[in-house]
């Protein structure tokens, strides 16, 4: 039974005006988090962002000082709902001042939720710009699977890698590959080192002993992909035989062991656009720190960061994800083996037309488990189904690479060769800038090849536990 209405006084009502911004508040709070199978808090709800404009200052580490980020985010966004607050994603770092459309909003901190209550709320479609200005020493950000990612100290500055979370520990967002955007990124850093992101170099300035570069990223990139490797840099810039620039960034200690697999480049994009389709992005190239500056090479959106000079297999592997894995993107994180199946299966693909294994062979070394020499690592790639890791530390295992890749071979011998490049070029084509699932892609599958069962398929290798009975 509900109970009557109070009378409010009139010192009340203009109370509660002032708090709301001149009316009763009628939207809700955006959610704190997209509810990801493995990641819950990441992204945020309530809206869509379409581009950042990051401008940072970075002061690496010296023996007097620590290192210092001072960083101004300025995010337009459209309201997918009337909404009274919303979150970003942003841990660590110092909080100063949060403006919604140039007026000053309230905020409150919990763990990675930057809680933003605007002076008047947001209405259901309306495009929206959040002002954030923060500053602070940058994290590192340990995944469950115990490797680092977030802001990683090099041996000469700072490289930002954000799979999957870790981009919030440079810069607020919506940290979720389901929201992608545009970005612009201009980064000020002490005379002599540089600066390498993302995109196309747009500005680079010196004043009073500081460089400034400016980097613009025009194609949706998901913030997971987004880098900024700060450093000593050999930089070279080239196009290919159809235009396509190519920018590669070396540590002087990495430049002659880089050298020959990186002139590379233009011919694995070649090769590339042959089985995957046209390329997505203006640009590509790579960037190559140190080998101790970070554990894992990343497919960051047009050119990957490698720790020490790549081999030709692991460059092939990386650039495939400009396909599969950056432009289309996962929907969620347990749709990761869509990612590093594919980019797998590139490796295979690459090997069979270039005098190694064919792919026939690879699969069956797998199957067989002769692939590797360690015993325990042919039986990891049974652990679990590639298409449902069993928690967040094993979204990277073995079974979402090896048997992802595994996955797509029986589809190649269901469908036949020639059917199954052009499955490969109209998935990217299908789902361009955009995100895809698991469900996404088994229905086109079968829509591109409607005579054929794939019942086993789905059933045994993609969703099934253990090794299936027979090859």
């Amino acid at each position: 039974m509900r109970t009557p209405r109070l009378l409010l006084t009139a010192a009340t009502a203009l109370a509660l005006a002032a708090c709301s911004g001149g009316g009763a508040v009628e939207g809700t709070p955006g959610g704190s988090g997209v509810r990801d199978p493995y990641f819950p808090k990441a992204g945020n709800g309530g809206y869509d962002i379409g581009h950042y404009d990051l401008t940072l200052d970075y002061a690496p580490e010296t023996d007097a000082d620590a290192e210092h980020l001072t960083g101004t985010a300025v995010i337009t966004a459209r309201a997918t709902e009337d909404l009274s607050a919303f979150n970003l994603d942003l841990k660590g770092l110092d909080v100063a001042t949060v403006e919604v459309e140039g007026r000053d909003a309230r905020f409150n901190r919990a763990g990675q939720e930057l809680t933003v209550r605007p002076a008047q709320e947001l209405n259901d479609g309306e495009t929206f710009r959040v002002t954030v200005r923060y500053s602070g020493e940058p994290q590192t950000v340990t995944d469950p699977d115990d490797s680092e990612e977030g802001w990683l100290p090099t041996a000469d500055g700072a490289v930002g890698l954000g799979e999957p979370t870790g981009s919030m520990a440079w810069f607020p967002g919506s940290h979720h590959p389901s929201d992608k955007a545009t970005y612009d990124l201009a980064m000020t850093v002490p005379e002599g080192l540089g600066v390498v992101s993302n995109g196309e170099l747009r500005d680079e300035r010196t004043r009073d002993g500081r460089t400034t570069f400016t980097w613009h990223t025009a194609e949706p990139m998901a913030s997971h992909v987004v880098t900024v490797a700060v450093g000593e840099w050999e930089t070279a810039r080239s196009t290919t035989a159809d235009g396509l620039t190519v920018y590669t960034a070396v540590d002087p200690a990495q430049a002659d062991a880089s050298r020959k697999v990186l002139k590379r480049i233009p011919e694995i994009m070649d090769w590339g656009q042959e089985n995957f389709g046209p390329y997505p992005f203006s640009s590509t190239g790579a960037i190559v720190d140190r080998d101790e500056d970070a554990g894992y090479a990343l497919e960051t959106q047009n050119r990957p960061y490698f720790p020490g000079a790549p081999d030709t297999v692991l460059l092939v592997h990386e650039l495939a994800h400009q396909w599969y894995g950056n432009s289309v993107s996962p929907k969620t994180w347990r749709d990761m083996w869509l990612n590093e199946g594919f980019a797998t299966y590139a490796e295979w693909l690459w090997e069979e037309d270039h005098g190694g294994d064919s792919a026939q062979e690879t699969f069956d070394a797998l199957y067989d488990g002769t692939y590797y020499d360690d015993e325990d690592a042919n039986a990891s790639v049974w652990a679990f189904p590639p298409a449902d890791p069993p928690d967040a530390a094993h979204i990277s295992d073995s079974p979402v690479y090896q048997r992802g890749a595994m996955v797509l071979h029986k589809i190649r011998e269901t469908v036949g060769d020639d059917a199954f490049r052009e499955l490969l070029s109209g998935w990217a084509a299908a789902h361009r800038h955009g995100n895809a699932d698991t469900g996404d892609f088994t229905a086109f599958v079968e829509k591109s090849a409607p005579d054929e069962d794939f019942t086993e398929i789905w059933t045994d290798w993609l969703r099934g536990d253990g090794r299936p009975d027979s090859p």
